[in-house]
């Protein structure tokens, strides 16, 4: 099957879910289906605290940093998505994170998710390529895959609300 045909049928289950966690929940799945990842965080942006947290983060509790912090925070500041292939060589990446949780990333995709009104809202980040690394075709698909999300994360987080 290919991506978009994927992403669309993914699209058709995304609009039946009604709460914020069942719909960053599937989000992720998808999303390291498509992009054959070990790993997918979902943070939200909280312009008031000036923080990004985690509503979704496998295998590690919530995640908090502020807006301008490793390479999410890059991501929140840039608005453009980052591909980092060797994060351990990159002084954004945020290597506490790695060492409190035990968990080891290798290489790492980061896409801002944006609002109706264009605004960053949330970053989607993926982590652990299985054999391969993050290519340009893997951020065109994350980049498509978030801004159809997009309005669903949006009406979830309002409703939450």
């Amino acid at each position: 099957m290919n991506k978009l045909k994927q992403v669309s049928e993914f699209g058709q289950k995304l609009m039946l879910l009604q709460n914020i966690e069942e719909a960053v929940t599937l989000i992720s799945k998808e999303a390291k289906q498509l992009l054959n990842a070990q790993r997918c965080s979902i943070f939200i942006v909280d312009k008031e605290s000036s923080i990004l947290w985690t509503k979704l983060s496998d295998g590690i509790n919530r995640i908090v940093v502020s807006l301008d912090s490793g390479i999410v925070g890059d991501t929140y500041l840039t608005q453009a998505p980052q591909l980092v292939n060797k994060p351990y060589d990159d002084p954004r990446f945020l290597q506490a994170i790695d060492k409190k949780s035990g968990f080891t990333t290798k290489n790492m995709i980061t896409v801002p998710i944006f609002n109706s009104k264009r605004e960053v809202m949330g970053i989607i980040q993926l982590l652990n390529k299985s054999r391969f690394d993050f290519d340009g075709e893997d951020l065109e698909t994350l980049t498509f895959f978030a801004n159809y999300v997009s309005g669903s994360l949006e009406l979830a987080l309002i409703q939450e609300k």
